[in-house]
């Protein structure tokens, strides 16, 4: 069933309230949108509801742009709403990833009963490309803790609410638990060439394409690089990072913002291995070439320099 709502705040408490029902339910939007959802999917975390929200980043800030961006890493890894709360966030690369990858994560949404957000940038959102359909699963998990209205059982009540802090800690403990579990086993990232690599790139999305082509040139120029593409945003690879970094000369991010992503790279590795960032942002690309310029000026600048 498709809902055309009056609102995003309309559209992610819909979601709610299916998912409280013990339906499987999803919304999308972009940017500013995805702000107005922020209260919506903190409810959803502290009611321990699983939905999707798909979230496909624009030029911004503000009304910005309707070309593609990663300036929505920070809200959407670390929690955009209220509160102590994570949700996982999946990042593909192409078209048949964001058909997996939501697939993907309405089984890990029921699996923690958690929102899990697709973020995806505009440069993806708006492309054409073939798809293999997956078979969806036949039999979907139970939901005994749903609200379904039936009778002849203990009523079941979704509620984020709890007056007493010393009531409430104890459910927000359960919560942190269950964020730590996605850490440790739903990190999802794909490594190339990292095993004689000396430079690593770091990337995501539509980033992480351009990334692989300027991997292939400067293998082609005899430097030796290799490449990370995340999957999973939150839970992030630190310990994969932390790995590399005894045997890599150093990083090289490649995002379409600011400089978000990096901050994580950089607390992955520590404050003592080299990191350097090339980017674009508000909506413009990131070309392979300049990716490929910022390796060879890594690469014959010594660091401190």
């Amino acid at each position: 069933m498709f809902v055309q709502t009056e609102s995003e705040l309309a559209a992610i408490n819909m979601v709610y309230g299916a998912a409280a029902a013990g339906c499987r339910a999803m919304t999308s939007t972009s940017g500013p949108g995805f702000s107005l959802e922020q209260e919506g999917i903190s409810y959803m975390s502290g009611a321990e509801l699983p939905g999707v929200i798909v979230n496909v980043m624009r030029g911004g800030p503000g009304l910005g742009n309707i070309g593609g961006a990663q300036g929505d890493y920070f809200q959407s890894t670390k929690g955009g709403g209220h509160g102590d709360y994570r949700v996982m966030n999946l990042a593909p690369a192409s078209a048949q990833e964001m058909m997996d990858l939501t697939m993907l994560a309405f089984e890990l949404a029921d699996k923690y009963r958690n929102p899990v957000v697709v973020l995806v940038d505009g440069f993806l959102g708006q492309a054409m490309e073939p798809v293999v359909m997956r078979q969806p699963v036949k039999e979907l998990p139970g939901k005994p803790w749903a609200i379904t209205g039936a009778i002849g059982r203990l009523k079941n009540v979704i509620n984020s609410f709890e007056m007493d802090p010393v009531n409430f800690r104890p459910r927000v403990e359960l919560l942190l638990q269950k964020f730590e579990k996605m850490q440790e086993t739903e990190v999802r990232y794909e490594g190339i060439n990292l095993d004689d690599a000396s430079l690593v790139i770091i990337a995501y999305g539509s980033a992480s394409r351009s990334a692989l082509t300027a991997m292939k040139m400067a293998r082609q120029e005899g430097i030796p690089v290799g490449l990370l593409r995340l999957i999973t945003l939150f839970p992030f690879p630190y310990e994969a990072l932390s790995n590399l970094a005894q045997r890599v000369s150093g990083f090289l991010v490649a995002e379409l913002s600011s400089g978000q992503l990096i901050e994580d790279v950089r607390l992955a590795v520590g404050l003592d291995k080299r990191v350097e960032l090339v980017n674009q942002y508000g909506g413009v690309p990131l070309l392979a070439e300049e990716i490929l310029a910022a390796i060879e000026k890594m690469m014959k600048q010594p660091v401190g320099r």
